[in-house]
């Protein structure tokens, strides 16, 4: 018997600095409410789903406003109404959010909760982008680097509920999705279904222009394409998009079937519901044939990629 789950993307347009929490967290509440009602059982959220993406924005360690972009538990009241709505539903979501440890660490992390609002599993980014510093003549900075630190839970699978058909669920946050060996390290585990939420910038706000918005999108959908194809997953990725502040932000939010193919796509940059039936066990074709790793897998060949970058190439 096929394992039939329907997943829905909550795509979110832009949440504005001067936004309150209380605001930004009805809006996600009204997502999910509008993916349940067409029939979601798993609501992927973006990235920072509860704060604008602050980390474009200098500010104190002990700031007051970026400490008020951080989550000190999960969940908390700011954020409870969340899961109870959830639970109340019997839908689960995935969704991205600044961990604050109760030792003080800083995280960009991701959880996915199960429909009956437990917690089923944790995931901290790894491939941070941006910089550790402030850069000088800048009007927009990209500081993750310098507001979190480098995720310290690998990259874990968990199964989802019986209700769900029993996945092999997998996170990564925004940038993991550009890096394959995150994506490598879930598909050798058995990955079914791989979440992604991302902010991500539509261009160079402080005036390159190498990069277009819509090569930026394309590289996005890509990503998750190629990457769901070569282990065998499904995959859905999910933006924040549009104007934050000046700063834009690309969407593109998509549900990508194993062999690659977009099922779902979002059309617009605001909060929007995008929603697929996906089948898990589609994902035995490629895992038993052209990507069964047991089989057809040749690590003792793979030395190279742990070489320092720069090692002399032989004539």
């Amino acid at each position: 018997m096929s394992r039939l789950l329907t997943i829905a993307g909550a795509q979110m347009g832009p949440t504005q600095r001067a936004d309150s929490r209380a605001a930004t967290l009805d809006r996600l509440v009204a997502l999910l409410e509008q993916a349940a009602a067409r029939g979601a059982q798993l609501v992927v959220f973006p990235e920072l789903a509860f704060t604008t993406f602050f980390p474009r924005w200098p500010m104190e360690r002990d700031a007051p406003e970026l400490l008020a972009s951080f989550e000190p538990a999960m969940p908390n009241p700011a954020v409870q109404p969340l899961f109870d709505r959830a639970r109340a539903l019997g839908v689960g979501f995935y969704i991205g959010y600044a961990e604050l440890t109760p030792e003080g660490r800083r995280f960009n992390s991701a959880i996915t909760v199960g429909p009956d609002g437990q917690i089923l599993f944790k995931y901290r980014k790894i491939h941070l982008p941006g910089s550790d510093h402030v850069k000088d003549g800048q009007k927009y900075q990209q500081l993750e680097k310098m507001y979190f630190e480098y995720g310290d839970l690998g990259f874990p699978v968990a199964r989802g509920p019986q209700a769900w058909g029993r996945p092999v669920l997998g996170m990564l946050v925004c940038n993991d999705r550009r890096w394959p060996e995150g994506w490598r390290c879930l598909g050798l585990q058995g990955v079914e279904l791989v979440m992604v939420g991302y902010n991500s910038a539509a261009y160079d706000p402080n005036g390159g222009e190498s990069e277009s918005e819509e090569l930026r999108t394309f590289h996005s959908i890509l990503a998750a394409q190629s990457n769901a194809y070569m282990n065998a997953s499904w995959a859905i990725a999910v933006a924040k998009a549009g104007d934050e502040d000046g700063a834009g932000l690309i969407g593109g939010s998509v549900i990508v079937d194993p062999n690659g193919q977009v099922v779902a796509q979002a059309t617009t940059k605001a909060d929007e519901v995008i929603l697929a039936e996906i089948d898990l066990d589609a994902c035995r074709q490629g895992k038993e044939k052209m990507f069964n790793f047991a089989a057809h897998r040749r690590p003792q060949h793979y030395g190279r990629i742990v070489q320092q970058v720069g090692a002399v190439v032989p004539e």
